[in-house]
C-alpha cells in the first residue's frame, strides 16, 4: 500500500472525529446561547484566547461596552473555533497526502468546504446570529463531515458485492439522503429562530392538530438583517410554523427511512442488514431525542445529543450511498478485501 495513502486513513479518522466535535460544540455553543459570546472574530475580545484576569475583563468591557464579557460563554465560542480551526488543518494534510495517489477531487472539495465554513464562523459572528447563516453554517458543519465520512470509505475501499435487488434502491437511498439533508436545515432553522419551544404538547400543538401558524414569516428567508437575533426576533405564531414543520418533516423522515430500511433488509446479504440494524438504531435513538425535547423542556445534553443524532443519521445514508454506487462483482469484492 502507498504509504501516503497509509498516512491519509489515518489522518482521516483523527479529522473525523476532530470535525464530530466541532459539529457538536457548535450545538453547544448555539444552545447556551454563546454564539455571541466573543462579540469580535478570530479573536475573543482581542484575546487569542479569550480575557481571564480582572485587567483583562474591565479592557474588554470598556472596548465593547455593548457587549460585557460572560465567562460562561466565552470559553464555549473559543474551543469551538479552535477545534474548527484544527478540522481545516487535518483537511489540508489530506489534500497534500491525496494529491497524487488518493480521491484529490473530494479532498480539494473538503478544503474549499472548511474555507466556507470559516467565513460562515465569522458570518455568525458579524451579522448577530441571522438565522440565515446560522443554519447555513450548521449545514457547511454537517455537509464537512459527510464528505470526511466519504472519504474514509473510499481510502479504505469499502464495498458491498453486487446485487441486483439493492442496485434498484439507488433512487430510493438518495431520496431519503436528501429527506434527510432537508430535515437537518429545518432543524438548523427552528434552532437558530428559538422556536424549539413554540409547541410544548404532544402529538398535538396548543391543543390543536393544525395550530394557528404563520408560515410566510417564519420562512422568510428573505428578512432583513437585524441588530442582534440572540432569542430570536419572530413572533409565536411564526414560530409555531417553524416548529411544526419541523414534527411533520420528522414523521415524512420516518416513514421514508422505514421503507428504505424494509427494501435493504429484504434485498441485501448480511452485511447490508448489518447496516440496517445499525440506521434502524439511530433512527429510534433520534426520535426518542426529538420527543424528549419537546417532554423535558429542550435538556441541554438531550438537545446536544439530538444534533449528534442527526449527524449520525446523515452519515448512515452516505454509507448507503456509497455502497450501492460502487458494488462489485463478487471477484472484484474479494479483491478489495485482500488489497485493504
Amino acid at each position: 500500500m502507498n504509504e501516503k495513502i497509509a498516512l491519509a486513513r489515518k489522518v482521516v479518522i483523527a479529522a473525523l472525529v476532530i470535525t464530530a466535535l466541532a459539529v457538536n460544540l457548535g450545538a453547544f455553543t448555539r444552545l447556551v446561547d454563546a454564539g455571541l459570546g466573543c462579540p469580535d472574530w478570530p479573536g475573543c475580545y482581542g484575546h487569542v484566547l479569550w480575557p481571564t484576569e480582572a485587567d483583562e475583563v474591565i479592557a474588554a468591557n470598556q472596548a465593547f461596552p455593548d457587549t460585557p464579557v460572560e465567562a460562561d460563554k466565552t470559553w464555549p465560542e473559543m474551543v469551538h473555533r479552535y477545534f474548527a480551526s484544527a478540522v481545516g488543518l487535518f483537511i489540508i494534510g489530506l489534500v497534500l497526502l491525496c494529491w497524487r495517489n488518493g480521491p484529490r477531487k473530494l479532498s480539494i472539495g473538503l478544503l474549499f468546504m472548511v474555507l466556507l465554513q470559516g467565513a460562515f464562523g465569522a458570518w455568525t459572528v458579524t451579522l448577530k446570529l441571522w438565522p440565515q447563516v446560522v443554519t447555513l453554517h450548521l449545514l457547511g458543519g454537517f455537509t464537512t463531515l459527510a464528505l470526511l465520512w466519504l472519504l474514509f470509505q473510499r481510502l479504505w475501499r469499502f464495498k458491498w458485492p453486487q446485487n441486483s435487488g439493492l442496485v434498484a434502491l439507488k433512487r430510493l437511498a438518495v431520496v431519503a439522503t436528501v429527506a434527510v439533508v432537508l430535515q437537518v436545515a429545518l432543524g438548523g432553522w427552528t434552532s437558530s429562530n428559538y422556536a424549539a419551544l413554540a409547541c410544548t404538547d404532544l402529538p398535538t400543538c396548543h391543543g390543536y392538530w393544525l395550530p394557528t401558524a404563520d408560515y410566510q414569516e417564519g420562512f422568510d428567508i428573505f428578512q432583513e438583517i437585524g441588530p442582534n437575533y440572540l432569542g430570536g426576533q419572530l413572533d409565536n405564531d411564526a414560530r409555531i410554523a417553524i416548529h411544526f414543520s419541523h414534527r411533520v418533516g420528522a414523521i415524512v423522515v420516518t416513514l421514508i427511512l422505514l421503507t428504505l430500511l424494509l427494501k435493504v433488509w429484504r434485498a441485501g446479504d448480511h452485511l447490508a442488514r448489518r447496516w440496517v440494524l445499525a440506521t434502524g438504531l439511530v433512527l429510534g435513538a433520534q426520535i426518542a431525542l426529538g420527543l424528549s425535547n419537546i417532554i423535558f423542556a429542550l435538556p441541554l445534553a438531550v438537545a446536544v445529543l439530538h444534533n449528534a443524532g442527526g449527524a449520525a443519521l446523515l452519515l448512515c445514508l452516505v454509507t448507503l450511498d456509497h455502497r450501492l454506487f460502487t458494488m462489485t462483482t463478487n471477484a472484484q469484492h474479494a479483491a478489495v478485501e485482500q488489497r485493504a
